[in-house]
């Protein structure tokens, strides 16, 4: 696999001349030796090697390292993390750090995901990186506020006409096969639908998550297996199921009940990376092997981070003051250390371990052993005022005049700072007081000609056409400059004239 072309140096100095070749334009020559394209059935049997375990794109949660630890635990396909097509196609350092660099022979088969809304961008993106995977899918099932606010994922799910566009021009374009990921409709006949869309359109293996776009967080709730088991039914591509994967029991089950050819997990793995392997390893041991993977395939920290407080939620609910360590060791050294400390407290505690502790914990398992984490449901509200029940307790917000020897008092960020710096002071007492906008209230300017926080001296100026040099705003100045380039430009005003007598009254 090739992957950026560099200069080497010459031999009487200085760089040979790049040759101008797009990315775009190798990728294809490099196509010209790949073995045709399958497509459907063939392509899940022969290229994916009719891989039925199967881990889910994450978010900076699948990165290499993780994704090598799950196939080493009966995992058979893994997914990158969902890439930001744009980003891939304008960032180099974007496509390096996230797929280039993380070539992997261990590492197949091996689908990108990409998220998108403009079908050439797509492409594009596709033609990047189909050479260092075995497909490409598009994201159509991310629920969360980011891609509402990017409009992808399963925000497009309306938009037919545009994701037929997306994945046929793709499919015409793209040298590895297409898939998709979706979320459900309410209704499964639309759901049906949708997927038969799909797969006129180009795509060659469905994911079905069993859940519509607005089951997240607090209501996430339990997927519908029947609207997978009704889109595998009614198309004739692979599809893969994707829900209530907590335990390889929960898997045999959705593949009698759906028929799918491949079950997904994600949060299911996350808890337990040997899920498909049927085990419950004790959670230092998987944490042990993750840590030995990412020290000879490196990802960020904070990844790491995140897969531990996954791993241990369960231990760190005891063990709170590893919680905090977790939290601010800055190398994978320190971490490794931080894993010693709760594998020897576990030790301890399995050691005077009884049974009926076990039961009041309210887990099916030890805290010490990897297993899944049922997200709460939303809390109670009251109906009447919209307020929580509290127990007895107050509500009310925090005063704002707080009391300097009442640490309870300040907020937790205070609480912090307070204990980095013990002679720092929040008594408001002592404060300046700040001179009030005379619109807003906000803190105003203190060199504002207008006597003006920012956002209303901006306001003001704009509609007024004014400078206000205290804030750097230099509406009148700009305009008088654009004006006089145009009385210039129109042989009306010369270089050394003033401006000033052409201004409007």
């Amino acid at each position: 696999m090739s992957g950026f072309r560099f200069q080497p140096e010459l031999r009487g100095g200085g760089t040979r001349p790049a040759v101008r070749l797009s990315e775009r334009t190798r990728s294809q020559e490099r196509v010209k030796a790949r073995m045709p394209k399958l497509h459907g059935f063939d392509f899940w049997r022969t290229t994916l090697n009719g891989a039925r375990y199967v881990v889910a794109p994450m978010v900076d949660q699948s990165e290499l390292a993780w994704r090598l630890l799950s196939r080493r635990h009966g995992a058979q396909l893994c997914y990158t993390p969902m890439l930001h097509a744009q980003v891939f196609v304008r960032d180099a350092n974007y496509r390096k750090e996230n797929l280039y660099n993380e070539v992997n022979a261990e590492d197949r088969p091996l689908v990108v995901q990409f998220c998108a809304n403009d079908p050439e961008v797509f492409v594009q993106a596709c033609l990047l990186a189909q050479d260092y995977c075995n497909a490409i899918d598009l994201n159509l099932g991310c629920p969360q506020m980011i891609a509402k606010r990017g409009h992808y994922g399963a925000f497009l799910q309306e938009e037919w006409d545009l994701l037929h566009k997306m994945l046929s021009e793709a499919h015409k374009r793209i040298s590895v096969p297409i898939t998709c990921k979706i979320r459900v409709f309410p209704e499964v006949s639309k759901t049906v639908q949708y997927a038969k869309m799909l797969e006129k359109a180009g795509c060659q293996l469905l994911t079905v998550h069993g859940r519509t776009k607005e089951q997240k967080g607090p209501l996430t709730g339990v997927a519908d297996w029947e609207h997978i088991k009704a889109v595998r039914k009614e198309v004739n591509i692979p599809v893969f199921a994707n829900g209530n994967i907590q335990y390889l029991s929960d898997v045999e089950r959705c593949f009698q009940e759906t028929d799918v050819q491949g079950v997904m997990s994600a949060e299911g793995n996350l808890h337990n990376p040997a899920l498909f392997e049927g085990r419950k390893p004790p959670v230092w041991e998987i944490a042990e092997e993750y840590l030995e993977i990412v020290n000879q395939y490196p990802c960020p920290l904070s990844f790491v981070r995140a897969h531990l407080f996954k791993l241990w939620h369960h231990t760190l609910q005891v063990y709170h003051e590893l919680r905090e360590e977790l939290a601010k060791v800055k190398t994978l050294g320190a971490i490794v250390e931080v894993n010693k400390e709760l594998k020897r407290k576990c030790q301890v505690e399995i050691s005077n371990w009884k049974e009926e502790e076990a039961r009041e914990n309210q887990l099916p398992l030890p805290h010490w052993i990897c297993q899944p984490y049922v997200r709460p449901g939303p809390k109670n509200v009251n109906s009447e005022n919209g307020e929580k029940h509290t127990r007895g307790k107050s509500c009310g917000k925090r005063a704002l005049e707080e009391e300097e020897g009442n640490l309870d008092c300040l907020s937790k960020n205070k609480q912090k700072k307070k204990a980095r710096n013990p002679n720092k002071s929040f008594d408001t007492s002592v404060k300046p007081k700040y001179v009030k906008c005379e619109q807003c209230g906000n803190p105003k300017g203190t060199k504002c000609i207008f006597n003006l926080c920012r956002g209303c001296c901006k306001k003001k100026a704009f509609k007024e056409l004014a400078d206000c040099a205290g804030h750097g705003l230099l509406f009148k100045t700009k305009h008088e400059k654009r004006l006089k380039w145009k009385l210039m430009e129109e042989g009306i005003l010369e270089n050394g004239d003033r401006i000033h007598e052409h201004l409007d009254p």
